[in-house]
């Protein structure tokens, strides 16, 4: 049920140690390593499975400034920037291609909300714009309806999962970055209350600042050592298809079905709004955090009690760094897609676009979104324990906004002029520790 994810080049030997070392091996983890790289740092990469092997394959692959939180927004043109240069930059195949990406607006209300965002997006000046239904048809041809406005960023695009965070690590392994996959940090090692290194499944490495880039993983490891991530895990669910005849290029969402061209000729599809949000015990835990989120997006989430429950109640929250950990007993999160979903999907699809009724659904498959209460990513050095720093929580956005959060935490991590305002996405405004 996992997408195939292109090889990446690795290192056999744990390095003694290490300027940096940096916990998980997705898209943010794989930029902040070649960032720091590029400037002569030694950084080591450990992923506990294998380099994009969870959400950062199994993402829509969308890469847009368009819609985004306003906190959001000027990370995302940085990062629109590094896209446009990450094809020369890795010297690979990201995929990436600016093609458009298009919110189809239901109702006049929905017209009204995007008006409001271009608003107070203007000052970014970003070339979004509401469109009305000729251009739409122009635009996206094939519709059985008349659209009465959509919101329409020409300059965004998308890349492939399948292939993005492959060539960002290998690019980072050329600069001389560790990349180490079946690796698992376990903890870290403190002298003196600061960071000294990390014990991995492997051995130790001598360190002064590591980065936690562990995506869905990332609330567990902080809570071992004393640090309180507010952060809970939401399942999406994604097909991927053949070649469609008279289907639109472009990407394009409605409010209940988005689709893009992919690279390879097929279409990826999902159902827009509707993630499922399976109980467990941080769901109590985190109730009074995530409460106003759950009021407002009530209706993207279907709330679900099954098997995961126990099964997360029974995962250790604290452990020995001489013992096997969790991040050793699951290497990768590959849990079953909703099927309902993607067929309620695939339905309002057809309806809005018959051509796709034509299409072969190749694959199908799920992954682990790890989502803060205000939907917002934590990139940001923890206080309470010098050199240590995260980046996590990007709420389903971490794929498009991925160059530029690696950038950012590389900037953070050396003292640079950041790349973008890091204060909305600092560790305190949760009032953690």
């Amino acid at each position: 049920m996992s997408p195939r994810v292109d090889p990446v080049h690795t290192t056999s030997e744990l390095p003694p140690e290490a300027d940096v070392v940096v916990i998980g091996g997705g898209i943010v983890g794989a930029s902040t390593a070649l960032f720091l790289a590029e400037r002569g740092v030694s950084v080591a990469l450990c992923e506990k499975g294998r380099i994009a092997g969870e959400q950062s394959s199994r993402n829509w692959g969308w890469c847009r400034k368009m819609g985004r939180d306003l906190a959001e927004v000027p990370l995302a043109v940085e990062s629109m920037r590094l896209w446009e240069g990450m094809n020369a930059r890795a010297q690979a195949e990201t995929g990436f291609r600016q093609t458009g990406v298009i919110y189809l607006c239901e109702t006049a209300e929905d017209a009204a909300k995007h008006e409001a965002w271009l608003g107070q997006a203007k000052a970014y000046q970003i070339d979004s714009r509401l469109i009305g239904p000729d251009e739409i048809d122009r635009l996206l041809p094939g519709s059985s309806r008349r659209w009465p406005a959509a919101l329409c960023t020409p300059s965004d695009g998308c890349a492939e999962p399948e292939k993005a965070t492959s060539s960002i690590a290998n690019a980072a392994f050329r600069k001389g970055a560790a990349i180490l996959e079946t690796c698992a940090v376990r903890g870290l090692e403190t002298t003196a209350g600061r960071l000294s290194g990390v014990v991995t499944e492997r051995g130790p490495i001598r360190c002064s600042k590591v980065v936690l880039a562990g995506g869905a993983w990332s609330r567990l490891f902080c809570g071992n050592l004393g640090v309180e991530l507010p952060q809970l895990k939401l399942l999406a669910s994604v097909m991927r298809t053949g070649p469609v005849e008279g289907a639109p290029d472009r990407a394009a969402g409605a409010d209940n079905f988005a689709f893009r061209k992919r690279f390879d000729g097929g279409y990826t599809i999902a159902r827009r709004n509707a993630n499922v949000a399976e109980l467990n015990p941080d769901s109590f835990r985190l109730f009074f955090d995530f409460l106003p989120a759950l009021v407002t997006q009530w209706h993207e989430l279907r709330l679900r009690v099954g098997r995961s429950f126990l099964e997360e109640w029974r995962i250790p929250r604290r452990w020995a760094l001489d013992a096997e950990t969790p991040f050793e007993t699951v290497r990768t999160l590959d849990p079953a897609p909703s099927l309902s979903i993607l067929d309620e999907g695939e339905r309002n699809l057809v309806r809005s676009f018959p051509a796709f009724g034509r299409m072969q659904v190749a694959e199908r498959w799920a992954g682990v979104i790890d989502a803060t209460p205000d939907g917002v990513p934590v990139i940001s050095e923890v206080p309470s324990l010098p050199g240590f720093y995260i980046a996590s929580g990007f709420s389903g956005h971490g794929f498009g906004i991925g160059p530029g959060a690696g950038h950012l935490m590389a900037d953070l991590v050396m003292g640079s002029t950041p790349i973008a305002d890091p204060s909305p996405y600092r560790y305190q405004r949760f009032g953690k520790g």
